[in-house]
């Protein structure tokens, strides 16, 4: 399955200018073959903490976009979004991936960042998600989970691709490029990290997305402006590498 990360600049908490910007730039995602569109975190606000202003209800605007751009371009397209849902007090930061016949699928960040107070304004979410599409199995995560190995380790058995989504600042860029790898290395699954660029909140956001194979093998890489990175993701690579080099079985 061809894979498009798509990296991105995010106008601060304007839902409808960020909805013109990332159109085109999944058509051309889409006319490229991807059958997976991964946005970024937040994708459609920034990583804003003022829930009053940017939460959207369940299905809210920014979902019916990537539902709506996944049916027109018949592809899968995620993002995560601030979600408001039923019976919580707190919206969730809310990865959203949106199937080309309606199906939606959402993953709630486990861990917010406490770092920045998203805990203060983000309620936790309490359950891995993997999905199979078109044959590839996909365990989704946002951010700053990236820096827990146990939940990717979790999922690990029933995975062939882990697709994580990230607002994360540049002063910590190594941090992102080493656990990207790290974490396809130690899973022996593909990675696909997609990172913002530009200003938003006060922080600087240098990109550096990435799309890493089961060996940690770079197959592409985004530096510090919007682009769009393809590459093919094989179920068939990771079953052969993890028959070639059986480590996973030595876990304890």
């Amino acid at each position: 399955m061809r894979v498009a990360a798509v990296q991105h600049d995010i106008v601060w908490e304007d839902p409808p200018a960020n909805f013109a910007r990332l159109a085109p730039m999944i058509e051309r995602a889409a006319a490229s073959g991807a059958r997976l569109i991964v946005l970024t975190e937040m994708c459609t606000t920034g990583f804003s903490m003022d829930t009053q202003r940017t939460a959207e209800p369940v299905d809210g605007p920014s979902t019916r976009f990537l539902a709506e751009q996944a049916c027109a371009h018949g592809v899968w397209v995620c993002g995560s979004v601030p979600e408001r849902g039923a019976g919580h007090e707190r919206p969730a930061n809310c990865l959203v991936l949106a199937g080309p016949d309606g199906t939606l699928h959402r993953y709630r960040k486990i861990h917010p960042f406490t770092y920045s107070g998203e805990h203060e304004h983000y309620a936790a979410g309490d359950r891995l998600v993997t999905v199979t599409v078109e044959g590839v199995r996909l365990s989704l995560f946002v951010c700053y989970d990236l820096r827990f190995a146990d939940e990717f380790w979790a999922e690990a058995p029933g995975t062939d691709c882990y697709v994580v989504v990230a607002n994360w600042p540049a002063a910590r860029r190594a941090h992102w490029q080493a656990l990207l790898v790290a974490r396809a290395i130690e899973n022996q699954a593909y990675v696909v990290g997609v990172n913002r660029v530009g200003e938003g909140g006060g922080l600087h956001y240098a990109g550096d997305s990435r799309i890493v194979d089961p060996l940690g093998e770079v197959l592409a890489a985004g530096a510090g402006g919007e682009t769009i990175l393809l590459a093919d993701v094989d179920p068939a690579v990771v079953a052969e590498t993890r028959k070639r080099y059986p480590f996973l079985a030595d876990r304890r």
